[in-house]
């Protein structure tokens, strides 16, 4: 039996500024007030006004359709990339010969994308589907973009099937806008690193995930991380920026961006440099 790495265990070797926003505790010193920041949301439109505070990474921030600093980021990166300049969806020209998918995007801004460019948000359980780690023949080289936002951490070891598979869909030039979690440890955490044959189990005593390794070994993992409650994502690993660059490298991408840049126009701040959205050309 092997117990699996618990919460606390976990954040502990997170540095603290990370803990803390993770844990959605402010930064600020003791006793002094957030300024007021304003922007327009890249994804909406919507014009907002809201306390320096709420420009995090996880914190919904606009008033209208709840975007946050990551989700805004993802509509900076794809507009710069593809059109050379950042633009708001509402004001992105329709072009259909675009060719893009979503691994279970926000609807926030997968409706409006859908709108302007030939874009299919994709989901793992449900029509239209598309698993990461098996993709299907045909599909290769098909697409000019691919959104993966906080998905891979979720996806099944060994997760380098997921990088080879991303890039396998793209055609040559094609992007990659990815986000995950990262920490600036010299390697990632994998939580299960002989997941094989698994189920996951809800007890009195809360979620176990019950394993069976390929050579016949019986494992049983508690203190389980979801993402968005419990039973609903399961983390499978806290990916390190190092070990993000060697996957990209080893699965053929020609080139990654790490975006830390800010663009306040559309409230997108990035203070810390760890879990950073990425860009990696095909």
């Amino acid at each position: 039996m092997a117990a699996g790495p618990t919460a606390s265990r976990l954040l502990r070797v997170l540095p603290r500024q990370m803990r803390r926003w993770l844990s959605g505790a402010e930064l600020l010193p003791a006793g002094r007030a957030p300024t007021k920041v304003a922007f327009r949301c890249n994804v909406c439109g919507a014009g907002c006004h809201v306390p320096s505070t709420a420009l995090s990474r996880e914190t919904p921030s606009c008033h209208r359709c709840g975007s946050t600093v990551r989700v805004r980021s993802i509509i900076d990166l794809l507009t710069t990339e593809l059109f050379g300049r950042s633009i708001a969806l509402p004001d992105l020209p329709q072009r259909k010969e675009i060719v893009g998918i979503g691994l279970s995007d926000s609807e926030c801004y997968a409706q409006p994308l859908a709108a302007k460019l030939d874009y299919t948000n994709t989901y793992y359980h449900a029509e239209p589907r598309l698993d990461i780690a098996n993709v299907p023949p045909d599909q290769a080289e098909r697409y000019d973009f691919i959104i993966a936002s906080d998905v891979f951490e979720h996806v099944a070891p060994p997760v380098s099937r997921a990088f080879a598979n991303a890039k396998r869909l793209l055609k040559s030039g094609g992007l990659l806008i990815f986000t995950v979690p990262f920490t600036l440890a010299p390697d990632t955490v994998e939580h299960f690193p002989e997941l094989h044959d698994y189920r996951l189990v809800e007890t009195r005593q809360g979620w176990l995930l019950e394993n069976r390794t390929a050579d016949g070994r019986a494992q049983v993992y508690t203190d389980l991380v979801f993402h968005g409650g419990p039973g609903s994502t399961l983390e499978m690993r806290v990916f390190s920026r190092a070990a993000l660059e060697r996957e990209f490298a080893s699965a053929g991408f020609s080139r990654l961006r790490v975006s830390d840049e800010a663009n306040q126009e559309y409230g997108i701040v990035w203070p810390e440099p760890w879990s950073l959205p990425m860009v990696a050309h095909a």
